[in-house]
């Protein structure tokens, strides 16, 4: 498969995650390898230009150029990299060029430097990371005759190449002028200017090589000596000429797919967004003044699922669509016949009162009406404006203090089961909370706060407002929790406030108090304002989503599965690009 023939295949490979970025990777490696372009016997081996090279040191050394080359020991790797094709040669990178270091005049010196452009070059690896072009001049700042001084800087001429080797590794530019670089860099002053280019393409095939030769953990360094011994492939000096003009045109190729994928990705998005607000704003059907499910949106949108559901966060915004026309009426229809949410509030009410009377929950302080403008959508026929506070008791956890004591804190498993937002986060897709990681003694018990199987727990803080169904009696929640015991028909009502809290998260972070770390207090909960539907409609709206949600895993299962395919076609489309190129480039 040559060049041309792997660009017509890869149109199909488009789509495939990080596809234009490992095809520009395959094209340096193939680049450096000799793979890329076509070898001719015409050309000046490698073995002849490293004589020139020689030459050109030594003249660059006598006129003052470069100083001369440091001295590095030579590693013992001898074992080549590659085979290579037959007119290159295996070097290391300190015999083709000369490796600079940088360095920094004292920073607090405001007559080291001066505004970039208007003294002497000097770059740092963050100028090279704001730019995008093979070739800079200057960057933000310039160092001044004195700041050169006074550093350990070298001025490099016209055509250095520029590489980071920290902060990050692997940044690669070539000097348009005279140019220093602080010692974030160890860069390479071609003895042959013309093979500048190539040393270029070879620093961005090698980047990733390099970076694993770096020392250090919270700071990763290439050492000089590790750089001047890099092993190098030096093609004929046509040859990387050839190699370089190959190269350009083909990342040119690859710019002009990206800008095509971006596009393309760009309408689809944009597709997305406008029918799922279709979804969420869907019409009335004017003769029965129904509330239809989904409308038109909704079947423009499941006839094109594969075509608009490529990303995982595009499933991810059709099951937060799904939850918010749950909560707003528009998932499933309304029945005439069902009861009106307004009773089951009285019958609530009812139940609250008589849990205060017995002592079983504390009285909380009734809540407001709700106003105008509060909730963004009509409510539909037979739901009722309420507030949170109105229909759950919420309550907070308690922490047993000291954190970590064995007086409260079991190291073995106990009854009391200790609920932390880990605890959460683990099992969130879980719905149900069946274990946990910690334990508190009968005493740490005492000084926390117990709950019941089926109670919805809710984060208020670090993670806010992620939902959980406790699975088991015994459980102690921390004080960064909301919890919520149930009233009448706590088995009918939790699957729809479960459904609920996961629609109000974006809601509770707005709301949420904190400077270091965000907190959501029970005064907040309390007053969230909520559409209650009809106890039947719960029931159905709850079985509607479950059902949406199955339809949402399966599509992410084909999202998966179509991915490992499409990278498994790209690999073997460029793999099968590997053994033809060499030959037909």
């Amino acid at each position: 498969m040559n060049p041309e023939r792997l660009l017509q295949n890869f149109g199909r490979l488009i789509d495939t995650p990080d596809a234009v970025p490992r095809l520009r990777r395959f094209i340096l490696d193939l680049a450096v390898r000799g793979k890329l372009v076509k070898q001719n016997q015409e050309d000046e081996p490698a073995g002849e230009l490293l004589k020139r090279i020689e030459g050109e040191k030594r003249l660059l050394i006598k006129n003052g150029t470069i100083r001369a080359p440091k001295s590095y020991e030579q590693f013992n790797e001898t074992d080549p990299l590659f085979n290579l094709p037959k007119y290159w040669k295996w070097v290391r990178l300190c015999d083709v060029g000369s490796i600079i270091g940088g360095g920094t005049p004292p920073s607090k010196d405001e007559s080291c430097f001066t505004e970039g452009g208007k003294g002497i070059a000097w770059l740092t690896p963050a100028d090279l990371g704001k730019h995008n072009d093979l070739f800079i001049s200057h960057g933000a700042r310039d160092l001044t005759e004195t700041g050169l001084a006074t550093s350990s800087a070298q001025l490099m001429p016209v055509g250095s190449v520029l590489f980071t080797i920290r902060a990050p590794i692997g940044y690669t530019a070539i000097a348009a002028n005279k140019i220093s670089t602080n010692q974030g860099f160890k860069s390479v002053v071609p003895y042959v200017s013309e093979s500048n280019r190539y040393i270029a393409v070879y620093f961005k095939a090698f980047a990733s090589w390099i970076n694993s030769k770096a020392s250090g953990t919270t700071f990763r360094e290439v050492s000089g000596k590790i750089v001047a011994n890099l092993p190098f492939p030096l093609p004929p000096l046509s040859e990387q000429h050839r190699i370089v003009a190959k190269v350009d045109e083909l990342m040119k190729l690859c710019d002009e797919l990206e800008a095509t994928q971006a596009k393309l990705e760009r309408r689809r998005n944009r597709l997305v967004t406008a029918t799922l607000y279709g979804l969420n704003n869907g019409d009335s059907d004017s003769e029965t003044s129904e509330r239809l499910p989904f409308g038109e949106s909704a079947r423009f949108y499941f006839n094109h699922l594969p075509r608009l559901t490529t990303r995982p966060e595009h499933i991810q915004q059709l099951r937060q669509t799904f939850l918010n026309l749950a909560v707003r009426g528009k998932l499933v229809p309304q029945d005439p016949k069902d009861e009106p949410a307004a009773e089951l509030c009285k019958r609530i009410e009812k139940e609250k009162q008589h849990l205060i009377n017995a002592g079983k929950i504390k009285e909380q302080d009734p809540q407001p009406p709700i106003e105008d403008g509060e909730l963004d959508y009509q409510l539909p026929l037979n739901w009722m404006p309420t507030r949170i506070g109105n229909l759950l008791t919420v309550i907070r956890g308690a922490s047993p203090r000291p954190k970590g004591d064995p007086k409260y804190f079991s190291s073995k498993r106990t009854a009391y089961h200790w609920i932390k937002i880990s605890d959460i986060r683990k099992h969130s897709k879980d719905r149900v909370l069946f274990d946990t990681e910690e334990f508190l003694t009968e005493a740490g018990m005492e000084k926390s706060v117990q709950l019941p199987r089926g109670t919805l727990i809710v984060t208020n803080s670090a993670t806010i407002g992620v939902p959980i169904l406790l699975g088991f009696d015994g459980g102690c929640i921390h004080d960064g929790y909301l919890a919520f015991p149930y009233f009448p028909e706590s088995e009918l009502l939790k699957g729809f406030f479960f459904i609920l809290f996961q629609t109000l998260q974006t809601y509770a972070i707005k709301k949420a108090r904190g400077m270091a770390q965000l907190n959501l207090n029970t005064g907040l909960v309390r007053a969230f304002p909520l559409g209650l539907p009809p106890l039947a409609e719960q029931l159905r709206i709850v079985a509607k989503v479950d059902e949406l949600m199955v339809l949402c895993d399966e599509m992410e299962k084909r999202i998966t599965t179509n991915t490992t395919t499409s990278r498994k076609l790209l690999e073997a489309t460029l793999q099968e690009a590997v053994s033809g190129f060499h030959q037909v480039a």
